[in-house]
């Protein structure tokens, strides 16, 4: 099962701090839940992580998008 680690650290580098932090904590739950038999819940915390980073970066691209609109 991914955790989603790498994105969400791309993520929170070079686009979206807050959504990106949110993306990392649950990336790391992920490992712990898989090694603790907590496979639901690690499939909910990678989701999740996948999901914020992909927030984060739509966020960033929604952003830049309307900069580059009105920056006449």
């Amino acid at each position: 099962m991914p955790n989603h680690l790498g994105w969400a650290i791309f993520v929170t580098v070079l686009c979206c701090l807050p959504a990106g932090i949110v993306a990392i904590v649950y990336a790391a739950q992920v490992n712990g839940r898989l090694d603790a038999g907590d496979y639901e819940g690690a499939r909910r915390a990678s989701e999740s992580a996948n999901t914020w980073a992909w927030t984060g970066f739509g966020l960033t691209i929604g952003v830049w998008g309307i900069m580059f609109l009105f920056a006449n």
